[in-house]
């Protein structure tokens, strides 16, 4: 699976809620695109990820 641009190895059926989990982020505080496609918040717990997937996990960040 590539993250963020960069290959990277997983265990088998994580899910797109425990990766942002893992990766120390709150979901109410990312995007997530998952092969080119913007993955709906309300899907992340449901959505597992395989060997061959692209994900992007853009966190918000609040400045001024």
């Amino acid at each position: 699976m590539k993250l963020n641009g960069e290959k990277i190895e997983f265990r088998e059926g994580i899910t797109v809620s425990e990766l942002v989990a893992e990766m120390g982020f709150s979901e109410a505080m990312v995007a997530v695109e998952l092969n080119l496609d913007i993955l709906p918040r309300d899907s992340f717990s449901s959505t597992v990820l395989k060997e061959n997937d692209c994900i992007e996990v853009v966190r918000f960040v609040g400045g001024g």
